[in-house]
């Protein structure tokens, strides 16, 4: 379960990438006059949106854990 999480994780943000390397193509290509740039973008966010899911049910499963502070 545990690497299953994180292997979500890495796969999510490279997604998130992409579809933010389609958006800019998109932009440049299109000027603007159609909704492939819209679309893309929207999906960056619902994939950004699910990457904070996906980190929250590692932090509560236990499958990763935040750095100890370096203050204590």
């Amino acid at each position: 379960m545990d690497l299953l999480i994180k292997i979500a994780i890495v796969i999510t943000l490279l997604v998130i990438l992409a579809s933010l390397g389609s958006g800019l193509f998109y932009l440049m290509k299109d000027r603007g006059e159609s909704r492939r740039t819209l679309n893309a973008l929207t999906l960056r966010i619902v994939l950004s949106v699910t990457l904070f899911l996906l980190i929250l049910l590692g932090l509560f499963t236990g499958a990763i854990a935040p750095n100890p502070s370096p203050l204590a």
